[in-house]
């Protein structure tokens, strides 16, 4: 297999480019699955051409990055702000894009009253969970017909398979996922329904999802796909445990999407590890190498990479209904400022100028 891949791959490193520059992934790609992108503001309010040019060409499907987190959705307790969120999908509508909404319940981004009573105490039990329903209630509820799928729940489980000591599991237990699960069917019952985390290619994790998803089904719950974040780097993960995991979670009776895809191709610091947004490292020079440009070697290499991810999801087309690459140009991704400000990172199929790399060219070949 490992033979068959690499003889795949260095064929398309000698595909002419210009063969395919009219075509765009959505038109190999998206005859299998969704291939998506996440929008910041700017670009989901329309003010960024370039990035409008690429999202038309490639993609049919979009996700906000960040603006329908329950932080900016309700800042306050039942003062809820939609004006972003509104934004967001007049521009999926107007553009003819399937828009999935992220992501309703979790732990990080989420406004700090959500968690505490009106002394900063832990809120209790009934409370919480009341503030879960409420809020997923009036999301997708205002939005109820018009969205395709939610990530209902966040980054529950730990790499080693435990479930967070997050504020909603240290108040509600694994009920909360649940809870959030019936009450986002309840709130629309044609919307499809995600649990989404990275590092998913971690064994103790998928064992925990595989669990999880069972469970929901036991309980009732409509859960129609698995979310692997992938932000995946130049040695991880692992890409037999990547595959693993696909079929893992495939077997669970669920689609697999790739969710928030992109490619960290600069070097970690240590004890960096996982996708948690609250890791931050301070800036050191040895730490950001291609501040004035890749090497050719370099940029290789990321393409290498780039083209055995999507063999595999190329070969898992059967199982794989979503790839959403988590941002349209190099120049905005969030791994320029995560977990170390400051950095120039090359992590997505688009670069700085908003310029589709050749890579682009050899994906959309490869899925013909």
């Amino acid at each position: 297999m490992m033979h068959k891949i690499k003889f795949i791959i260095t064929a398309l490193l000698a595909v002419p480019v210009a063969a395919v520059a009219q075509q765009g992934l959505k038109d190999a790609v998206g005859k299998y699955c969704l291939i998506g992108v996440a929008l910041n503001q700017a670009e989901s309010a329309g003010l960024v051409p370039k990035a409008t040019d690429i999202v038309r060409k490639h993609f049919n499907s979009v996700v906000a990055e960040n603006c329908m987190k329950s932080e900016r959705m309700q800042p306050e307790e039942g003062a809820f702000a939609f004006d972003a969120a509104d934004q967001f999908l007049r521009y999926a509508e107007d553009n003819g894009l399937t828009p999935i909404g992220h992501c309703l319940v979790w732990h990080s981004q989420a406004p700090k009253w959500f968690f505490t009573d009106s002394n900063g105490n832990p809120a209790s039990r009934e409370v919480l969970a009341q503030r879960i329903k409420t809020h997923i209630a009036a999301v997708v509820g205002r939005y109820k017909g018009r969205i395709h799928g939610w990530d209902v729940v966040n980054e529950a489980i730990e790499d080693n398979g435990e479930y967070r000591r997050s504020p909603l599991y240290n108040i509600l237990g694994e009920d909360f996922i649940e809870i959030a699960f019936k009450a986002a069917h309840e709130a629309d019952p044609d919307a499809e329904l995600y649990y989404n985390d990275y590092s998913m290619a971690k064994p103790g994790k998928r064992a925990t999802v595989c669990r999880l998803v069972r469970k929901l089904k036991a309980a009732g719950c409509r859960i129609d796909a698995v979310g692997m974040q992938s932000h995946n780097g130049m040695d991880y993960p692992d890409l037999k445990e990547y595959e693993a995991s696909i079929d893992s979670f495939a077997a669970c009776g669920v689609k697999v999407m790739m969710t928030e895809l992109d490619l960290n191709v600069l070097p970690s610091p240590k004890q960096f590890g996982g996708a948690s947004i609250e890791q931050r490292f301070k800036y050191e020079k040895e730490l950001n190498p291609y501040k004035d440009g890749l090497p050719k070697e370099k940029a290789r290499e990321i393409e290498q990479r780039y083209l055995r991810l999507f063999d595999i999801y190329y070969r898992h087309r059967a199982q794989i209904s979503r790839i959403t690459l988590w941002g349209v140009s190099d120049a905005t991704s969030w791994l320029n400022g995560w977990p170390i400000p400051g950095r120039t990172n090359y992590p997505l199929l688009f670069d700085r100028k908003y310029k589709a790399k050749p890579v682009v060219g050899k994906i959309i070949k490869l899925y013909q």
